[in-house]
């Protein structure tokens, strides 16, 4: 049998969009300023502070191995830029949240969120075979190319979209080791996938494979596995993609306005849209995507 992969409740979850965006609104977050254009990969290490950083040339060259939990992958080529690669790595055991691995997350969620040139962040596993996955204000993707359970799956449930391999083994099994998911489990998931399927899901700690989960609208997407075991992930990058050239304020504020609003009656949701589109008015991109549809060219969004 999969290890049970079960999260206390790691306060990291459990802060709500608004929250997290109210800090660094989207007229005022500066973003950190960076000496080159290229983004390079970022590994942070077990046992030390924070800050601490271990630094490689690109994606594909970071270092991995034991004593790197978390490793943040600053994505470099052109067409890849403002992408963040959160990438979890205990394969001793199984990517299970430990309080390391949360303090790391919430270290790194600190770092990215009021960054103006980060525009999508994936969450995904650098163990082969094993996924355990939480808001930004930025679009959040979790590639599913291995096993998600419980506290695994509840941070993969915090994520706006999910992606997973055919092969993916998900499911909130907490009652089989008679607790309750607790890390957000019981409240995301009635609201993905309907409230009578999720009390079926969590009574039974039934797994689902990747094609069952797109068939219940777990995940948005499924794709082949390949040899690699990474084809999740590399459908999560070309999603990413897409949103790179939208207005990243815009964006911001558009996934605001859905979480915030689908808490509420129509009235209000429709009040806090209003209240969004009004911060994208003052903004230099709001202009600079008027100027580039009248001129008939890309526009070059610079997120102010």
């Amino acid at each position: 049998m999969a290890a049970l992969i079960v999260a206390p409740r790691p306060r990291v979850l459990c802060r709500s969009v608004a929250g997290l965006f109210t800090r660094c609104s989207a007229l005022r977050y500066s973003g950190a300023r960076r000496g080159s254009a290229a983004f390079k990969s970022r590994a942070v290490k077990v046992g030390v502070p924070p800050a601490a950083k271990c630094y490689s040339e690109s994606a594909s060259g970071s270092a991995t191995g034991p004593g790197l939990e978390l490793l943040v992958h600053y994505l470099e080529a052109s067409e890849s830029a403002g992408i963040v690669v959160f990438g979890i790595n205990r394969p001793q055991s199984k990517n299970a949240i430990s309080k390391n691995l949360v303090e790391m997350m919430t270290a790194a969620i600190e770092e990215v969120k009021c960054d103006k040139n980060v525009r999508a962040v994936i969450l995904r596993s650098e163990v082969p075979g094993i996924f355990c996955a939480g808001n930004l204000p930025m679009p959040t993707i979790a590639a599913l190319d291995g096993t998600a359970l419980g506290g695994g799956l509840e941070m993969a449930l915090a994520c706006d979209i999910r992606v997973a391999a055919t092969s993916a083994k998900m499911g909130l099994v907490e009652t089989k080791l008679a607790i309750i998911p607790g890390a957000g489990g019981t409240q995301r998931l009635p609201r993905i996938v309907g409230v009578s399927l999720a009390k079926e899901l969590i009574f039974s700690g039934r797994l689902l494979d990747g094609t069952e989960a797109k068939v219940v609208r777990l995940v948005s997407h499924v794709v082949e596995q390949n040899e690699a075991g990474d084809a999740a992930y590399h459908r999560a990058l070309s999603l990413a993609k897409e949103f790179i050239p939208q207005g990243p304020i815009a964006v911001r504020l558009a996934k605001l306005a859905i979480n915030q609003g689908i808490e509420v009656d129509l009235k209000t949701g429709l009040a806090i849209e209003e209240a969004c589109y009004a911060q994208v008015i003052p903004t230099k991109d709001r202009i600079e995507g008027l100027n580039a549809f009248k001129e008939k060219r890309l526009p070059r969004y610079t997120g102010e």
